[in-house]
């Protein structure tokens, strides 16, 4: 734990940035250029909302200011994307291509899903953004929490819109399971925005999004009185340890629903797994790469530009409502966060693959 714990007490004392890429002139002259930002979701979900912020910033930041456009190739829960970003080359666009991945495009490669043809090793991060999610229901149902006991609900058959139970929707799938919950998944949607849309049409009653999308599109439903935060999966802190989520303080974590549920346990296999799935999903969520082949120059010039935008005496005031109270790290903090992000134990593998097989009939070798 002695890594997480120091990219999170770096991050905790507000050391974000990486200042490795001091470089005096920039190599790469993006003048007339046009960068593309590719995310292999909807245009409707979290990493759209997260991209959609850097981009304009990103154009100010980097040299010759060119127009940063994002695209949407979404398919297979992001897999498709990643896999078309593997097989691209730097040459081929010489700095005018970057990839955001999110921790459903993580959870497949982690879990050895054979629809997996991309390799993290093979990309250059040069931004890893922490995030974290909420869990959200209508006002019928959460009037069935006692506090934060939600035994109440153990009655009830939900429906929920997912992209995929090996998706970075195995966090949320599992934690209702350990509540003794009964949540029946509708496999398949393209992005989380397309289950927000289907709990605002009915077809679904209860979801969650990532805190960006969170805070865009499901708080104006909670102030208009048609949705209820349930729970935040929490955050870590400097030890590992899940507390609160500062960006959502007053509303309690994970860990302390589970620990006023009397079916739920924070010990044993299935939390062990839930955790280590949570921390490779949330606090190393989504990331901004190069891809094959970027030389040191390029790797730089990007590490500079969002350290630029980072640097920004409004970016605070800028990123509170689109991206929460969370770190963002470029340089040797991302490259940490790329760790965290692309391994987890086998013990918890072993547990979560045993449990896909057995709960969804998901069978990945």
């Amino acid at each position: 734990m002695s890594t997480l714990k120091s990219v999170l007490g770096a991050a905790a004392i507000g050391t974000f940035a990486s200042v490795s890429a001091q470089a005096g002139s920039h190599a790469l002259d993006l003048s007339g250029q046009t960068v593309d930002f590719v995310i292999p979701f909807s245009e409707s979900g979290g990493s759209a909302k997260w991209a959609n912020f850097y981009a304009p910033l990103l154009s100010e930041a980097l040299p010759g200011n060119p127009t940063v456009v994002v695209k949407y190739m979404p398919g297979a829960g992001s897999t498709k994307g990643a896999n078309w970003f593997q097989n691209q080359n730097y040459a081929d666009s010489n700095g005018t291509l970057i990839f955001g991945s999110s921790g459903s495009t993580q959870f497949p490669y982690l879990l050895g899903d054979p629809r997996v043809k991309y390799e993290y090793a093979d990309w250059n991060v040069v931004l890893a953004s922490g995030t974290g999610g909420v869990a959200f229901l209508p006002p019928d149902l959460a009037e069935k929490m006692n506090g934060m006991d939600a035994s109440g609900l153990a009655g009830t058959d939900f429906i929920w819109g997912s992209q995929g139970a090996t998706r970075l929707d195995l966090v949320p799938l599992l934690a209702w399971e350990m509540l003794g919950m009964s949540v029946e998944p509708v496999f398949g949607i393209k992005g989380r925005g397309d289950g927000r849309l289907m709990f605002e049409r009915g077809e679904a009653n209860i979801d969650y999004q990532t805190s960006s999308a969170y805070l865009k599109t499901v708080v104006p439903l909670v102030e208009e009185g048609k949705a209820v935060p349930m729970m935040s999966w929490g955050a870590l802190d400097n030890d590992g340890n899940i507390v609160r989520d500062p960006t959502f303080p007053d509303m309690p974590s994970f860990k302390e629903v589970c620990e006023a549920t009397p079916a739920c346990s924070t010990e044993g296999d299935a939390w062990e797994a839930w955790k280590a799935f949570f921390i490779a999903g949330f606090p190393a969520q989504k990331m901004v790469f190069l891809p094959n082949g970027a030389d040191q120059a390029a790797i730089d010039t990007y590490t500079e530009a969002f350290n630029t935008v980072m640097a920004r005496a409004d970016f605070a005031e800028l990123s509170a409502a689109t991206l929460g109270d969370y770190p963002q790290m470029t340089g040797q903090p991302a490259k940490i966060t790329l760790k965290l992000g692309t391994e987890v134990n086998s013990e918890a593998k072993a547990f979560v693959t045993n449990w896909l097989k057995e709960r969804y009939g998901v069978e990945l070798n």
